[in-house]
Parts: C-alpha cells; structure tokens; sequence
C-alpha cells in the first residue's frame, strides 16, 4: 500500500493531504509538520474583542479550486465589504484613490497627464522580441512608462510580494501578463480582445488591471479554513515533527526526525519552505538543495493597532494603502481590516494592519518590538492622522514572510524539475514554485495529488 508523507503543515501541505485522501483513502497519508500549529502563514488570532490576521487576510473568488475545497469542508465564507475596492496609493504624502475603471484613469490624480499620455500609448510600442526574463521595473517602463511603474505597479509589487520590482522576474510573478504580451503584442489589446471574446460567449469579460474577483475570508477568519482542514485530516497530521534529512531507498524514501525516529514513504513530497528543503536535502541531493537555499524569503512585520474610530483622523473607507519605493517610507502600506471585513473589531473601534520590511527594509526588523511600534505609528500619523496611542498592540514578526521570484527563477525551478525526474516518487508543492496567494497553493496542491492518484 502506498504511503505519502507530506513534509510542511502549511495551506499546501494541508490541502494536498486532503485530496489524496479523498481521491485515494486507502493509502495512508502522513503530514508532518515541525512547528506546534499548522497552517503556516494561514493564522487568525483573537484577542481582546479583535480578529487579527497575522498573515494572509484572504482570497480572490475567482479560483474555482479553492472554492470546490471550501464547498468540501462544508464552510461559509464572508465577502468582502464594497469598501475593500477603494484601494489607496500614497503619493507625495497624500492618499490617492487608485482608479478602479478606463474613465476614472483618465480624471485620476494617480498619474500626470504626460504619464497618462504615455499609458495610451502603449498599444503602439512594439513587443520585446526575445525570450529572456525581465525584471517587473524594467518591463512596466518599457510598455507603460516610468510613471506608471512608480505609481501603480512598484507598490503592487510590495502589495504582493513584499519585493523589490527591480529584481523581481516576470515571468515567474506574473506569467499571465507575460503571456498576454506574447500572445496579442500589447496589454491593451489584449484586454480589447478578451473583452470581444467575453461579448461573443456572452460572458464578462475583464475590468481592468487587477486580478479581479472578490476579497473573502470566514466570519472567524482564515483560521475556519484551516481548522477544518485539521479536523477532517485527524491523525494524519502530526506537529512538531521535524524532519531533519531524507535518505534515498529503492522502493521510496526514509526521512529521520529530530528525535531520530524513522519514517519510511513510497511517496515523499516536500510541501516546506525552501530553506527547509535545502538542509533535509543536504546529502541526499547536495544540487538540490543548494538550489532551494539560495531562495531569498525577506522578513516582514505585521503590526496590529486597535483604536476608537473617533482618534482617526482618516474616515478608513477603503481597503488601505500601499506606499510606493520612491516615498521613502519605512512602512510597506497598511490595511484597513475592520473597514474591509464586518466583526474585526469591536463596536466603535478600528483594526488596522501595518506592515513592515520587505526586500527593500529588511534593517527594520533588526529593531525590537517597542522600535518598530514607534515608526509604525510615526508613518501612520503622517499618513491617516490619528489622536492619541492605540487601545491594542499586536506585533508578529515572518522571519521567513514571502519567497521572492526574481530575475533567474524560472532557470532555478527548471533545474530542480530536472532533478526530480531524475528521482524515485520525490516530489515538491509550496510557495516558492507555482505562485505565493493561498489560491496558489490549493490548485497545485490539488494538481499534484490527481497526478499522484492516476498513476
């Protein structure tokens, strides 16, 4: 009987070992997870009348993966609020509603009316004639102009990523855009050409920009998701178990926990942060994992602040904001948590969110709790205005917060492809390949266990 052991208790790992046990229950599946929860950057805590998401506060609906999941596990999920589509962009200290249409671009104060000018060109600039990668910096520039880049895509990097578009790759971040240059010689045009298709099969076609869908999340937050997942795994998930290397058998693979203890697999897949994958892997597959620890995760920090509305100076309708690299903040941006999801907060109070670090401010964790507090706060004041110290601090700090795809990642990944064929049942399904959202990681998931079950 086949024996999968997942390594990494987080949403892939998670939703991976729920597929196969659908698809397969009569296989024995085995999720071994090193820390005392699971779940991984998936975590909501309570406390004192607030639900703070330490990570991800949620995901698009546009993901039938993720929904057919949820469907499974028998949750009620909780939509967004309309004012979670007013998202903010500061610039020159001022908060700047990004423009959600075509016609509020063209009243939008976001752009200058030559970068504009610049946008509506794009149509007319020619496609990039070779294949190699680009950074998102010098892809923006080249079809939409440098206004563009560092006004709407720079933030939208930090928003996603927490990443420097300098170095972040195309291709690996945004493979759909790159395929739409490739495919229609143009954004525009393709978004003209996807809307003319749409039309034709009487659906919607796209809006704008933005990846689309509905922000959604659970009445308790994203912890429903996850706890279901534990509850429907039972004994097949077990925590703080750490598995320290992996040793080639014949038939599959052995892997040693911390404790020394033995676990043999017919199938073993390694659902766990890169760096986690290099020093398991370190004799078994020294180019294996040399290749999974030169993977940058750069730290980032989530500061909770709750407050009495009435000390915000700032009405808080909208999403929050992100702070482009040419503002010079040490702040990333802020999201307005208790504006975009109805009980985060208690009556009268406000929830917000403000993250810290990145690729480009990896110094600011270097600083203690109260350090960190204070330039939070200092960011906020000038930002949104507010009155006087919070009612509630909650700081958790992501040593390891977002894998970073840049330039050279798709060459790493197929490298590492490469070497997997070259293994027996050895496979790989986590963040740092395939996409970073939690939508990501539940489609790849569920992909690689039916490849798992057809064979």
């Amino acid at each position: 009987m086949a024996r999968v052991v997942i390594v990494g208790g987080g949403i892939s790992g998670l939703s991976m070992a729920w597929h196969i046990k659908r698809l397969k229950p009569e296989w024995d599946c085995l999720i071994l997870e090193a820390g005392k929860r699971s779940g991984g950057k998936a975590w909501t805590a309570q406390e004192d009348g607030f639900l703070i998401e330490k990570g991800v506060n949620g995901f698009l609906d546009n993901k039938p993966a993720t929904l057919e999941l949820i469907r499974q596990l028998g949750l009620t999920t909780l939509k967004s609020r309309d004012a979670a589509r007013k998202r903010f962009v500061l610039k020159h200290a001022q908060l700047v509603k990004l423009p959600e249409t075509p016609q509020e671009f063209l009243t939008s104060p976001i752009l200058s009316l030559p970068a504009k000018l610049r946008v509506m060109c794009e149509p007319f600039i020619p496609p990039k004639k070779d294949t190699t990668d680009e950074t998102l910096a010098d892809f923006a520039i080249r079809r939409l102009g440098k206004g563009a880049f560092e006004w709407l895509i720079d933030p939208m990097a930090t928003g996603i990523f927490a990443g420097d578009p300098h170095k972040l790759s195309l291709k690996t971040c945004f493979p759909r855009i790159n395929e739409l240059e490739t495919t229609y010689g143009s954004l525009i045009k393709a978004m003209l050409a996807l809307k003319k298709k749409a039309k034709k099969q009487g659906e919607e076609g796209p809006k704008g920009a933005g990846p689309g869908g509905t922000l959604t999340s659970f009445r308790g937050g994203i912890e429903e998701m996850v706890e279901a997942l534990r509850l429907g795994l039972g004994d097949s998930l077990r925590l703080e178990a750490e598995v320290k290397t992996a040793i080639k058998k014949e038939d599959g693979w052995e892997v040693v926990l911390s404790d020394s203890s033995v676990i043999e697999a017919t199938h073993l897949v390694m659902a766990a942060p890169a760096k986690d994958v290099s020093k398991i892997f370190l004799k078994a597959i020294p180019e294996l994992a040399s290749l999974t620890a030169s993977i940058d995760y750069p730290p980032v920090a989530v500061v909770a602040l709750g407050m009495k509305k009435e000390q915000i100076s700032h009405n808080l309708n909208g999403f929050g904001f992100l702070i482009p690299g040419r503002e010079r903040r040490k702040i990333l941006g802020c999201l307005w948590d208790s504006a975009v999801f109805e009980n985060r907060a208690p009556d009268g109070y406000a929830l917000i969110r403000i993250l810290v670090g990145g690729a480009r401010n990896r110094q600011m964790l270097s600083l203690d709790d109260p350090a960190l507090l204070n330039i939070a706060l200092k960011d906020l004041n000038d930002i949104i205005g507010i009155k006087t110290d919070p009612d509630f601090i909650s700081i958790h700090r992501w040593d390891q917060a977002i894998p970073q795809y840049v330039i050279g990642h798709e060459t790493k990944l197929k490298k590492i492809n490469k070497l997997l064929k070259q293994e027996k049942r050895l496979y790989m399904r986590a963040n740092w390949l395939g996409g970073v959202s939690l939508n990501d990681c539940v489609a790849n998931s569920e992909n690689l266990a039916k490849q798992l079950a057809s064979k």
